[in-house]
């Protein structure tokens, strides 16, 4: 445990938080880009040392479910590799990926939680509804995991275990697509298992699945990510926003503060920040994605993070060193 987390001890900085001109706070982290032969554009930090990719590695779980035969494309797909937001469309699609599998929301077994939207989050509670896993940001892909298991004819009731063959085949998928061995596995979140490889692996999954020839499975994830963004993050939400900004992307944010995006020229990045908060992470993504020569109109409002004082504006987070 101590080797993998010096990296991030000793992470650069890549974030300045700005009050009245003067450097109130930092952030470390790390972050890699490559070129579509897999060759590095970019390194900051450790890129090489196992990160737990969370919920950005849900795009390449969809992959393995599509090769263990589950029939889903379009929206649904999309909700098989989102962080959804908890908006009524979201828990419909969910519900309809069950309904495909003959299932119900009771069988779902990711954490109960509150819509991950403020203001989704905010109606329900007023509403007097409790945290439920239907609402619960991972539910899609518990409901993907489900009706695979289906599909297949592996037991729905232990689809969690890691030894379980759904989860089996969606290690062997990410050490297919990073080109690395998983070498930890832990619990996430939402209850799943979370398997660890380093961020030019996660670069190089994104970048396989972004580049992927048409009639493939990987292109069938990304094309279902690129038609129905709003699935895989929210109307509110900045992976939503750059997934629209620039043609033909596919991102994927996750928990601890992980971004990975990959581009249909077969170029890729994924950062973590060291500390997991958010509010460094599109800004450095946007910085990275810039050095990359690639802008959108999109990217100003991704990159706007303000510092207030007294409810007026006295300062900003920049991106540094990239």
């Amino acid at each position: 445990m101590t080797d993998q987390r010096v990296p991030l001890y000793d992470a650069p900085v890549v974030a300045h938080v700005i009050r009245s001109g003067f450097v109130e706070s930092v952030h470390h982290g790390s972050v890699v880009a490559l070129d579509a032969d897999g060759s590095t554009l970019l390194a900051i930090g450790d890129v090489a040392g196992p990160i737990f990719p969370r919920s950005s590695s849900k795009p390449i779980q969809a992959l393995a479910m599509l090769r263990a035969g589950l029939d889903l494309d379009g929206e649904l797909l999309a909700m098989a590799a989102a962080s959804h937001s908890g908006e009524q469309f979201h828990l419909n699609n969910v519900l309809r990926i069950l309904a495909g599998a003959g299932l119900t929301e009771q069988e779902l077994q990711n954490t109960p939680d509150l819509p991950y939207d403020e203001t989704e989050r905010t109606e329900w509670i007023a509403a007097g509804r409790d945290a439920t896993s239907l609402a619960q940001n991972c539910s899609g892909k518990h409901a993907a995991m489900l009706a695979t298991c289906v599909v297949a004819g592996w037991d729905t009731k232990t689809y969690r275990d890691p030894q379980h063959p759904l989860q089996r085949l969606m290690e062997q998928t990410l050490a297919d697509v990073t080109g690395e061995s998983v070498v930890a596995t832990g619990i996430d979140g939402c209850g799943a298992p979370v398997m660890a490889v380093s961020l030019t692996g996660l670069a190089r999954g994104f970048s396989r699945i972004a580049a992927a020839p048409k009639g493939t499975y990987e292109a069938k994830v990304a094309d279902a990510m690129r038609a129905f963004p709003q699935c895989v993050g929210g109307t509110r939400r900045d992976v939503t926003t750059l997934m629209r900004g620039v043609p033909g992307l596919i991102a994927k944010d996750g928990a601890e503060s992980v971004y990975a995006v990959g581009l249909d020229d077969g170029r890729a990045i994924a950062l973590k920040i060291a500390d997991g908060g958010q509010r460094a992470r599109p800004i450095v993504m946007v910085a990275a994605l810039r050095r990359l020569g690639i802008d959108s109109d999109v990217f100003d409002k991704m990159a706007y993070a303000p510092v207030l004082g007294h409810g007026h504006l006295v300062g900003s987070i920049d991106a540094v060193g990239i």
